[in-house]
């Protein structure tokens, strides 16, 4: 890393879609883009993921500041815990993303926020970086991709985009992509999300229009979830109810927030009176309420969620309500998503997903004509995909090598695997530390080893070996308790051949020392016992040998 060359690598966000963190390095001088978290599979008692940042700790005296692309969690979650670890001089954001981190930060007391705000056309210049932005369309207002301008040619960061020619809002800056690609991009990173997807995204604006649409031909009440970072699809929704003399009532507390923050900056606006509160519901007819909810993924405690099984203390569900679902699945969400919508139904609502009749919902994310038409814009030397699945990493990587850029210049790197570019060539051939780092409900860390051994309890449970000891002899036979992992009243053959492989192995230890020690021999028992259980029934529970001395 002492060398004059440039380095580019990722903490999060390749192989997977979340946790993004990108990081340059020139010299002496290293710049962040985004800080994000990933949400887990299976939470066993976690609620996000966040990034191993001991490269970045190791390092902190060279850090100059963390540009951030977009407001979306997975772009500037992990920030409070990025600033609890390491030293970093200030954090750039652009209007809905600088006030959404502000409203983060206030669930995190005594912690120093050293926050700047950047527009189009801010520039920052150190010593062998050169830092400027372009704006781009995404799912969440005030979305930049990131210039970095080194001695050897443009660095371009697309951020999450996609290339809408008619937005809810500005539109993306083709005129300052041109003018990086003449003066020469030597490397492109670039969104891979929807990489798989063939057809244009469909435009922001034909979901407005069609939810107009769904929303003045239903008489009844209108629930309607989606993510509550699209503050502009927030404000279609409102715009929707207004023209059709609905009133809206939200729930959720994340949603509460985002549409606070967007209307204090004038991205979501409203006539006066137009969001009531949840007590004045029983007061309106039906067909004077839209309800504005999170849960759009099937989340177990969102608002819709609870609806959907009868316990949200405000709000029920009845005959003739219709719930609209303006949202796609994010990957692994399908199955909780589809046992929501069964509730739904059989509580007596009618249910609207997306679909190519409804037009409910449109990604944020470019598809493979889109992400040809930003290669072929930029013209880059290199090239790497990143913010994807490693299968959508590799179809961006096809697209690039269509579009003209040399194979070998084209690279699918994991998190850790640092890119070196240098006057000739580039190439991957060190790694940085990288990894998951868990964060528990009450935003503490929790230890990657408890993790294991909760995800082991779920898979094969529980068995504990309790010996009772008296003088170097065993007095009585061991009990075997099992939690999890066998019904012991129908495995008797199983628990007997157990306890005497269990009685045996205390009794060899018993025999070859004279002085025990069982502390140790805990873990001995433990080890063999694993193998022996594992030949009989090919699962490995956690076991637990108990010695008690009498």
């Amino acid at each position: 890393f002492n060398d004059n060359n440039i380095k580019v690598f990722s903490l999060g966000g390749l192989g997977e879609v979340g946790k993004n963190m990108y990081v340059f390095e020139a010299g002496d001088e290293i710049i962040i883009i985004d800080s994000g978290t990933l949400f887990p599979d299976s939470s066993f008692g976690i609620d996000y993921i966040i990034p191993d940042y001991t490269y970045l700790k190791k390092n902190e005296h060279k850090i100059k500041a963390v540009f951030i692309t977009h407001g979306h969690e997975d772009h500037i979650g992990g920030l409070p815990f990025l600033l609890r670890t390491v030293s970093i001089p200030k954090v750039y954001a652009c209007g809905l993303a600088l006030g959404l981190i502000k409203n983060k930060f206030r669930e995190f007391a005594n912690l120093d926020i050293p926050l700047a705000e950047f527009n189009d056309d801010s520039v920052y210049t150190y010593k062998h970086i050169e830092i400027s932005f372009f704006r781009t369309n995404h799912s969440i207002p005030d979305s930049f991709g990131i210039a970095l301008k080194t001695r050897l040619g443009y660095i371009l960061h697309t951020g999450d985009f996609k290339f809408d020619f008619t937005p809810i809002g500005r539109q993306s800056d083709f005129h300052k992509l041109t003018t990086f690609s003449e003066k020469g991009v030597l490397l492109l990173l670039s969104d891979s999300t929807n990489a798989k997807v063939s057809k244009f995204s469909l435009s922001e604006k034909k979901v407005s229009g069609s939810l107009r649409n769904i929303f003045s031909q239903i008489q009844g009440r209108i629930l309607i979830a989606t993510f509550a970072s699209n503050v502009h699809r927030l404000q279609q929704i409102v715009e929707a109810s207004v023209a059709c003399n609905r009133k809206i009532i939200v729930f959720g507390r994340s949603m509460e927030k985002n549409i606070r923050v967007g209307q204090s900056l004038n991205y979501i606006n409203a006539p006066e009176g137009t969001f009531i509160k949840a007590r004045e519901l029983p007061h309106l007819p039906p067909n004077k309420i839209t309800v504005l909810s999170t849960g759009s993924q099937g989340e177990p405690l969102a608002a819709l969620s609870r609806m959907a099984d009868g316990t949200h203390r405000q709000m029920k569900i009845i005959s003739g309500d219709t719930i609209i679902f303006s949202s796609s699945a994010i990957p692994g969400n399908k199955e909780s998503i589809n046992r929501t919508i069964n509730k739904l139904y059989r509580a007596g609502a009618t249910v609207i997903t997306n679909s190519p009749l409804t037009d409910t919902h449109t990604s944020g994310h470019a598809s493979e004509e889109e992400l040809k038409l930003m290669l072929v814009l930029t013209k880059p030397k290199y090239f790497v995909p990143i913010h994807g699945e490693y299968s959508m990493q590799k179809k961006h990587k096809d697209l690039a090598i269509q579009t003209d850029v040399k194979k070998e210049n084209c690279f699918i790197l994991e998190n850790g695997e640092v890119l070196t570019i240098s006057d000739k060539h580039a190439e991957s051939t060190v790694r940085v530390p990288s990894g998951n780092i868990y964060i528990d409900s009450n935003n503490a860390i929790a230890d990657g080893t408890i993790i294991k051994e909760r995800r082991l309890l779920a898979d094969d449970g529980m068995l504990s070996a309790i010996f009772t000891v008296s003088q170097k002899k065993q007095i009585t036979e061991p009990s075997i308790v099992s939690r999890g992992f066998i019904y012991m009243k129908q495995s008797e053959d199983i628990v007997n051949k157990i306890k005497e492989k269990a009685k045996l192995l205390l009794d060899n230890y018993h025999s070859s020392h004279k002085v025990p020690n069982y502390s140790s021999v805990k873990g001995y028992i433990a080890n063999e016992l694993n193998t022996f259980i594992y030949e009989l029934t090919e699962r490995k529970p956690m076991i637990i040998p108990i010695i008690i001395e009498v």
